[in-house]
Protein backbone atom coordinates (compact mmCIF):
# COMPACT_ATOMS: atom_id res chain seq x y z
CA UNK A 1 0.00 0.00 0.00
CA UNK A 2 1.26 3.44 -0.91
CA UNK A 3 2.05 6.06 1.69
CA UNK A 4 0.98 9.69 1.67
CA UNK A 5 4.55 10.58 0.73
CA UNK A 6 4.35 8.35 -2.34
CA UNK A 7 0.95 9.84 -3.16
CA UNK A 8 2.42 13.33 -2.99
CA UNK A 9 5.25 12.23 -5.28
CA UNK A 10 2.70 11.07 -7.84
CA UNK A 11 0.86 14.40 -7.53
CA UNK A 12 4.14 16.20 -8.27
CA UNK A 13 4.40 14.13 -11.46
CA UNK A 14 0.87 15.11 -12.47
CA UNK A 15 1.46 18.78 -11.69
CA UNK A 16 4.71 18.67 -13.62
CA UNK A 17 2.94 17.22 -16.66
CA UNK A 18 0.25 19.88 -16.36
CA UNK A 19 2.86 22.65 -16.06
CA UNK A 20 4.72 21.63 -19.20
CA UNK A 21 1.45 21.68 -21.10
CA UNK A 22 0.52 18.02 -21.46
CA UNK A 23 -3.13 18.21 -22.55
CA UNK A 24 -3.80 14.57 -21.65
CA UNK A 25 -2.71 14.79 -18.00
CA UNK A 26 -6.29 14.50 -16.72
CA UNK A 27 -6.82 11.39 -18.81
CA UNK A 28 -3.72 9.58 -17.63
CA UNK A 29 -3.88 10.65 -13.95
CA UNK A 30 -5.77 7.47 -13.00
CA UNK A 31 -3.31 5.33 -14.95
CA UNK A 32 -0.31 6.97 -13.30
CA UNK A 33 -1.73 6.41 -9.83
CA UNK A 34 -2.49 2.77 -10.65
CA UNK A 35 1.00 2.28 -12.09
CA UNK A 36 2.48 3.56 -8.82
CA UNK A 37 0.10 1.29 -6.86
CA UNK A 38 -1.65 4.24 -5.26
CA UNK A 39 -5.08 2.90 -4.43
CA UNK A 40 -8.11 3.39 -2.22
CA UNK A 41 -7.67 6.11 0.42
CA UNK A 42 -4.27 7.17 -0.92
CA UNK A 43 -5.76 7.50 -4.43
CA UNK A 44 -8.51 9.72 -3.04
CA UNK A 45 -5.89 11.71 -1.12
CA UNK A 46 -3.72 12.16 -4.25
CA UNK A 47 -6.60 13.11 -6.53
CA UNK A 48 -7.92 15.49 -3.88
CA UNK A 49 -4.55 17.23 -3.73
CA UNK A 50 -4.13 17.32 -7.50
CA UNK A 51 -7.63 18.64 -8.20
CA UNK A 52 -7.36 21.06 -5.28
CA UNK A 53 -4.16 22.57 -6.63
CA UNK A 54 -5.68 22.97 -10.09
CA UNK A 55 -8.88 24.53 -8.78
CA UNK A 56 -6.93 27.12 -6.74
CA UNK A 57 -3.98 27.52 -9.12
CA UNK A 58 -4.31 31.29 -9.61
CA UNK A 59 -4.35 32.00 -5.86
CA UNK A 60 -1.54 29.52 -5.20
CA UNK A 61 0.68 31.03 -7.91
CA UNK A 62 -0.01 34.55 -6.59
CA UNK A 63 1.02 33.46 -3.10
CA UNK A 64 4.23 31.87 -4.40
CA UNK A 65 5.09 34.93 -6.51
CA UNK A 66 4.60 37.19 -3.50
CA UNK A 67 7.25 35.22 -1.58
CA UNK A 68 9.90 34.79 -4.27
CA UNK A 69 12.97 36.88 -3.63
CA UNK A 70 15.09 37.62 -6.67
CA UNK A 71 13.38 34.86 -8.66
CA UNK A 72 11.15 35.07 -11.71
CA UNK A 73 8.20 32.71 -11.30
CA UNK A 74 8.10 31.91 -15.01
CA UNK A 75 11.74 30.77 -14.92
CA UNK A 76 11.35 28.39 -11.98
CA UNK A 77 12.23 24.78 -12.58
CA UNK A 78 9.03 22.83 -13.32
CA UNK A 79 9.70 20.32 -10.53
CA UNK A 80 10.33 23.06 -7.96
CA UNK A 81 7.23 24.91 -9.13
CA UNK A 82 5.14 21.74 -8.80
CA UNK A 83 6.44 21.08 -5.28
CA UNK A 84 5.79 24.69 -4.27
CA UNK A 85 2.27 24.54 -5.68
CA UNK A 86 1.45 21.39 -3.75
CA UNK A 87 2.99 22.69 -0.54
CA UNK A 88 1.24 26.04 -0.85
CA UNK A 89 -2.08 24.33 -1.49
CA UNK A 90 -1.65 22.21 1.63
CA UNK A 91 -0.69 25.25 3.72
CA UNK A 92 -3.61 27.36 2.50
CA UNK A 93 -6.43 24.86 2.06
CA UNK A 94 -5.90 21.86 4.33
CA UNK A 95 -5.83 21.28 8.06
CA UNK A 96 -2.59 19.30 7.88
CA UNK A 97 0.15 20.23 10.33
CA UNK A 98 2.20 23.02 8.76
CA UNK A 99 5.54 21.52 9.83
CA UNK A 100 4.56 18.20 8.21
CA UNK A 101 3.57 19.95 4.98
CA UNK A 102 6.88 21.82 4.75
CA UNK A 103 8.91 18.74 5.70
CA UNK A 104 7.16 16.64 3.06
CA UNK A 105 7.82 19.30 0.42
CA UNK A 106 11.51 19.48 1.38
CA UNK A 107 11.80 15.68 1.23
CA UNK A 108 10.20 15.66 -2.22
CA UNK A 109 12.62 18.40 -3.30
CA UNK A 110 15.54 16.25 -2.10
CA UNK A 111 14.24 13.29 -4.10
CA UNK A 112 13.08 15.04 -7.25
CA UNK A 113 14.79 18.43 -7.49
CA UNK A 114 18.29 19.82 -7.83
CA UNK A 115 20.82 20.21 -5.04
CA UNK A 116 19.48 23.71 -4.34
CA UNK A 117 15.80 22.70 -4.40
CA UNK A 118 15.35 21.66 -0.74
CA UNK A 119 16.68 24.93 0.64
CA UNK A 120 14.73 26.98 -1.91
CA UNK A 121 11.44 25.11 -1.31
CA UNK A 122 11.90 25.34 2.46
CA UNK A 123 12.54 29.09 2.32
CA UNK A 124 9.53 29.91 0.14
CA UNK A 125 7.08 27.66 2.01
CA UNK A 126 8.35 28.88 5.38
CA UNK A 127 7.71 32.48 4.29
CA UNK A 128 4.22 31.56 3.07
CA UNK A 129 3.50 29.72 6.32
CA UNK A 130 4.58 32.69 8.43
CA UNK A 131 2.47 35.09 6.40
CA UNK A 132 -0.63 32.90 6.45
CA UNK A 133 -0.21 32.20 10.18
CA UNK A 134 -0.18 35.95 10.88
CA UNK A 135 -3.30 36.44 8.73
CA UNK A 136 -5.05 33.70 10.70
CA UNK A 137 -4.11 35.30 14.03
CA UNK A 138 -5.39 38.70 12.92
CA UNK A 139 -8.78 37.32 11.83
Amino acid sequence: MATRHQSRGAVIGLLYAHDIGNPEVQQFSEDLLEEKKIRNKQREFALGLYNGVLSHLETIDSEIKAHLKDWDFERLDHVDKSILRLGTYELLYTELDRAVVINEAVELAKELGSDQSPKFVNGVLDAIEKTTSKKGEEA
